[in-house]
């Protein structure tokens, strides 16, 4: 083994080095955030569980064995609250459902208001939110209906809205924040990779200005020496030694010029080779670029309409044909550039490539669809430059260039060029958009709809409680009328049960103005009169049978 095989092996030996110190570093720092997150979930579950379980440290009965229930429940809440956000919420709904209707309870109201904060950090989509919010508001009537208090449907859907819609679009906040912060820190790495390749960039021009020196220093000096050596190799004054030296040196000087030439062209660094630039550019038409992307796997489709204007209708050929070559090339960059800004940002999308010359004007659209879901890209780097010299090109063409967002969810890219020779370039205006910029605006337009759904959507949700509350009086009031002969009927000290079976669907949402106090040690319920009256008929039990009953509020 010579000493450059040694030398690679030692090499090769110190990046698998590194690379499984990198790779054991990354698995350490992966096991480090799982055991902070368990002892996170351990944390917040011990916390939820203390308000039931000194709820009913001195209660008994049913809160019992709910608090039992629920200490259970949160700890299977919080575990899978990483994973399912959502169904981890749907815990401390039903257990507040459990024990009181209206959602008016304490001990797992802290749970519900921290797991719905949670959910809004953790979903990813707003749309299954939505869904599962409406879902539980609907079916909050029916459970209202079955407990045989109706009035407490708007109580429970204020109640939604304070300890679960609040909460939600303040965690949703919160998770937006931390995704922009990291969208920032992957933004100032992409910029710092650009400041190296600028860097990178200026050095390569560097080594090109300093072989572009050497090729015009050395390489005319060594030509000179060849060119002397070559007429001492015919001087007759010289014997046959000397004239095969000076042919050695001569020989030795060509030599070294083409290995000059070899260095310089590894050293100089231009991107594009003109002539070559101007064959393919002659050769590359957009049927020749849609038909080489074709063939490469993307699903594109061509579409040349044509001429009209001064010259009359073509017959179909249309296309670039008879272009200036600066516009001809122009063509081809926005085609080629724009089939590879598809391939590499929407795999698996249809390319819709359209060719419209019209008069004096061509232009150019390029419009791809969103993304194929499960279509992986192809993995080329981007640097976010392609379409700034694509503009450049196409106003030095004399032309103007847009690129946008199009509506369906993908790209458009639309160049107008002039068809005719002799067009002034177009004069520099702003640059477009860096890549920054781009997602600084994206960023702040998504702030600014997040803003929206933050004040409108509990508007708007206020707003439709306002509006049940309304029918919702009038059926309840119309289906707790106690009518005077029905109340005649009641006999003090019958039992509970036998009451109860003559008397309306649904009670009066609580006491009328002006009742008086209840009698101590007695539950009393509350019926109206007439449809929406003032006075109510107030009926108390006490030990399995009615107490007592008369009419209170209003004026009798």
């Amino acid at each position: 083994m010579n000493s450059t095989q040694l030398g690679l092996r030692i090499r090769q030996f110190r990046q698998f080095r590194q690379f499984r110190r990198y790779g054991l570093t990354r698995w350490y720092g992966r096991a480090r955030q799982a055991r902070q997150a368990r002892l996170y979930d351990l944390g917040l579950w011990l916390v939820l569980s203390a308000p039931p379980v000194v709820a009913a440290a001195g209660q008994y009965g049913r809160a019992v064995p709910v608090a039992a229930a629920g200490f259970v429940l949160l700890a299977l809440a919080v575990g899978a609250g990483r994973r399912w956000p959502l169904a981890a919420l749907l815990v401390p709904l039903a257990l507040n459902l459990v024990r009181d209707v209206e959602l008016l309870t304490f001990p797992f109201l802290p749970a519900l208001v921290v797991m719905a904060y949670l959910a809004g950090v953790r979903a990813p989509r707003v749309r299954p939110a939505v869904r599962f919010f409406g879902a539980v508001a609907l079916a909050g009537l029916p459970m209202c209906v079955l407990v045989r208090e109706l009035w407490a449907w708007p109580s429970q859907l204020l109640m939604l809205l304070l300890c679960v819609g609040l909460p939600w679009l303040l965690g949703r906040w919160r998770g937006q924040y931390a995704d922009l912060v990291s969208s920032g820190w992957r933004l100032a790495e992409r910029m710092e990779r650009e400041q190296r390749a600028v860097a990178d960039r200026t050095r390569m021009r560097e080594r090109a200005r300093i072989a572009g020196d050497m090729h015009d220093s050395l390489g005319h000096d060594l030509t000179l020496l060849a060119v002397r050596a070559a007429a001492l190799q015919v001087d007759r004054t010289l014997d046959a030694r000397q004239q095969a030296a000076v042919g050695e040196l001569r020989e030795a000087a060509a030599a070294a010029t083409g290995r000059l030439r070899e260095i310089i062209g590894v050293l100089r660094t231009d991107d594009e080779d003109p002539a070559a630039e101007g064959a393919a550019g002659e050769a590359a038409t957009p049927e020749t670029v849609v038909e080489r992307a074709r063939a490469s796997g993307i699903d594109v489709e061509l579409e040349e309409l044509e001429e009209q204007g001064e010259q009359g209708e073509r017959g179909g050929t249309g296309g670039p044909d008879g272009l200036p070559p600066m516009v001809g090339h122009a063509v081809h960059r926005v085609v080629q550039e724009s089939l590879t800004n598809a391939a590499k940002h929407a795999p698996g999308a249809r390319v819709r490539v359209v060719v419209v010359r019209d008069g004096d004007s061509l232009d150019v659209t390029v419009v791809n669809g969103p993304a194929v879901h499960g279509v992986s890209a192809p993995g080329v780097a981007s640097g976010g430059t392609g379409l700034v010299g694509l503009d450049e090109r196409v106003r030095l063409a004399g032309g103007t260039l847009r690129a946008r967002h199009a509506p369906g969810g993908g790209f458009e890219v639309a160049a107008r060029l002039p068809a005719t020779a002799g067009a002034a370039p177009r004069p520099a205006g702003d640059p477009y958009p860096t890549v920054s910029a781009r997602e600084l605006a994206r960023a702040r337009e998504r702030v600014r709809g997040r803003l929206r759904q933050t004040v409108l959507a509990p508007l708007a949700v206020l707003a439709g409680i306002l509006l049940v509350m309304a029918p919702v009086a009038l059926v309840s009031s119309s289906l707790s009328v106690l009518d005077r002969q029905a109340y005649g009927r009641l006999a003090v000290g019958g039992e509970r049960g036998a009451v109860e079976a003559a008397l309306p669907v649904f009670t009066r949402d609580g006491a009328p103005d002006g009742a008086p106090a209840e009698p101590p040690g007695e539950e009393c319920v509350y019926y109206s009169t007439r449809l929406m009256s003032d006075d109510a008929h107030r009926l108390c039990f006490a030990r399995g049978r009615l107490t007592s009953k008369d009419t209170v509020g209003g004026l009798r």
